[in-house]
């Protein structure tokens, strides 16, 4: 039976590298959702012959309809927070989740990884770092000493404090290794994508804060890798694609061919790793604070993040003032242990109204 695809956040860079794969091998898909980009919506409905579409800035509600269409592999590509109530929807149906919204595990990581176990319902992560993990821990039942998480370091890798001062919108947007829509990119450029990816290392193989290292890795070939307690070390490898592990999470567990450029270490040459500036880059290490302190504390950064990068791109305020306003900020949400739909959702209604705006 030829496997069925929802795809949630279809005109993004994901969405669209996710409909390359499943026209490679022939997936169906059954439906689609955009936010607002209507004209390329219509178009893939009649390329792909999807049954439903939806806008979600017009029908958010729907969403969660679509996620739960039953028998389907749901993609979740959306953009921020608001892909937590389609992951939750897919998983009460019992579809499989190929996850590239990583907020949704910061925001409801204990929420979501349970309905999963609960549902026998497996999240298998997009992100090319978290697919490295997985691959890297395939068939073996040894427990993970320590995860390797890699990082390009994003557009500004080397830049100092003042440096970061004078950068431009158009030097944010621009990353030297992935083709990603605008707000990962810029999270990229601020480290805090790899915060979020921390956070979410943690809920989908189940390990402490303290157990995952940030590793910069310009080239963007090894994609993450983990240290068992012999002290061997697994890495995943492969040229920076994005449907190459698109393409893992909606085949699993088989491995099919690709048409993506194949790796050759000796035309790559040189492989350099070294320590994150924590300094320059200051959400990084308030993500592993949040991460640390566990309940509403990564949903609350989240929603501050969000929004001051919405602030960015909108020209409200300056590329440095983006970690400012979030540590200026994140002191004054309330905090708990105990999380929950309603704490989410009251975390981030609490977030709306000291920073309010929109991506």
């Amino acid at each position: 039976m030829t496997k069925q695809i929802v795809l949630l956040g279809s005109t993004g860079s994901v969405g669209v590298q996710t409909l390359d794969v499943a026209k490679t091998h022939k997936l169906k898909v059954k439906a689609l959702s955009a936010h607002s980009n209507i004209e390329l919506l219509t178009k893939q409905q009649r390329e792909f012959g999807a049954e439903n579409i939806c806008l979600s800035s017009e029908e958010p509600e729907k969403l969660c309809e679509l996620a739960a269409i039953p028998g389907c592999t749901v993609v979740n590509a959306i953009v921020g927070s608001a892909g937590l109530n389609p992951t939750l929807a897919a998983l009460n149906a019992g579809n499989p989740v190929a996850l590239a919204n990583k907020e949704t595990l910061v925001a409801g990581g204990e929420l979501v990884m349970d309905l999963s176990r609960k549902n026998n319902a497996p999240i298998i992560p997009v992100d090319s770092e978290h697919s490295a993990i997985m691959q890297c821990i395939a068939g073996t039942s040894d427990k993970i000493h320590k995860i390797i998480l890699t990082a390009s370091g994003g557009a500004f890798l080397g830049f100092s404090e003042e440096q970061l001062k004078k950068v431009t919108r158009e030097q944010a947007l621009h990353h030297p290794n992935w083709n990603m829509g605008a707000k990962i990119t810029i999270d990229s450029a601020t480290m805090m994508n790899k915060g979020l990816e921390l956070i979410e290392a943690m809920h989908l193989f189940n390990v402490d804060e303290s157990q995952i290292e940030v590793v910069i890795h310009p080239q963007s070939i090894v994609h993450s890798a983990v240290e068992f307690a012999d002290g061997t070390v697994i890495a995943q490898m492969g040229v920076p694609d994005m449907r190459l592990p698109i393409q893992y999470a909606l085949t699993f567990p088989e491995r099919l061919s690709s048409s993506a450029q194949k790796l050759s270490l000796t035309d790559v040459g040189t492989l350099t790793f070294s320590k994150p500036d924590y300094e320059a880059f200051p959400l990084l290490r308030l993500a592993r604070e949040a991460a640390r302190s566990g309940g509403n504390a990564p949903c609350a950064l989240n929603a501050l993040n969000e929004a001051a990068v919405s602030l960015f791109l909108n020209g409200k305020i300056a590329f440095h003032e983006i970690s400012e306003t979030v540590e200026n900020l994140f002191d004054k949400i309330e905090k708990t242990t105990q999380i929950s739909l309603k704490t989410i959702e009251d975390t981030e209604r609490k977030v709306k109204e000291i920073l309010p705006c929109q991506l």
